[in-house]
């Protein structure tokens, strides 16, 4: 089913209400949007990572030329998670750089499709160096990113943001972005995540994630500012960082449908190899 923005602002402001964390989830096939419902979340989020995630890849596959980012978000919605997805909204991660695409006609044809919403994913905000400066001077920068999110807000779509630093933070706010997402970068641990000693401490993270949360805050009051990356790879790291920073929830996709997987995947597997014989209630 499809929700309307206020619907969806209204469900996660009564979240905070009654002081329960809003909790947002990558969706990278129907299996994981079905259990991560079942489990609770408040929104689901279909990244073309996710694809590339539930395979077996890095996350970072997204970034890169390996598929039409939009066409796939929107074929793993409309034929795996929308239909498994009962009772919570479901949001696109569209791609705003797309030179190819119209987006205003795109954003038409997402919400037609049952998407009750979208984040500007992928984004050139995990880019940084030569490569950035090149994406921005040929206008295929972040920019084109609040761009489609203010237009997705003209057409009263649910907006969720990723930003970066506080400047981008303010600019997504400014366009009407209902929900702000302090991004910490690649999530770290498991098979394909960031190497722990090479990403953010976590109080580093809750530093940063305070700076967007300050700046999207100064521009319009009680703006829904969430965290998301780096470091913040379990529960209890997103708890510190809530407990620890103006934010009031948190946005998981590796740490949510990929790292529990390889976790239980690998110890139902050892169980079966190497049964415990003397619970079977079997004889020889």
């Amino acid at each position: 089913m499809r929700f309307t923005r206020i619907e969806i602002v209204d469900r996660l402001r009564e979240q905070v209400d009654r002081h329960r964390p809003i909790l947002g989830a990558g969706a990278g096939n129907g299996l994981s949007a079905k259990f991560i419902e079942r489990g609770g979340a408040d929104f689901l989020v279909v990244y073309s990572s996710g694809r590339f995630r539930m395979s077996g890849h890095s996350s970072l596959c997204g970034l890169l030329p390996l598929c039409d980012a939009n066409a796939t978000v929107l074929e793993m919605g409309e034929r795996e998670v929308l239909p498994v997805a009962r009772t919570i909204p479901v949001i696109a991660g569209v791609n705003a750089t797309d030179p190819t695409r119209d987006i205003t006609r795109f954003l038409r044809v997402i919400a037609d499709a049952g998407f009750s919403g979208v984040n500007n994913f992928p984004t050139v905000g995990l880019f940084d160096g030569q490569i950035r400066r090149a994406l921005e001077a040929t206008g295929l920068g972040f920019e084109r990113e609040i761009e489609m999110l203010g237009i997705a807000h003209q057409q009263n779509m649910f907006t969720l943001a990723y930003v970066f630093n506080p400047e981008e933070a303010a600019a997504m706010t400014r366009v009407g972005a209902d929900v702000v997402i302090a991004h910490m970068g690649l999530t770290v641990g498991g098979s394909v995540g960031m190497d722990a000693a090479a990403a953010l401490t976590l109080d580093d993270a809750c530093r940063g994630v305070q700076e967007i949360a300050e700046a999207a805050s100064a521009v319009r009051d009680g703006v829904l500012v969430l965290c998301h990356g780096g470091p913040i790879a379990e529960p209890a790291d997103a708890a510190y960082v809530i407990e620890h920073t103006n934010t009031v929830g948190f946005v998981g996709a590796s740490s949510i449908e990929r790292l529990p997987v390889e976790e239980a995947l690998t110890k139902a597997t050892r169980s079966f190899k190497t049964p415990d014989r003397t619970t079977t209630g079997h004889s020889c």
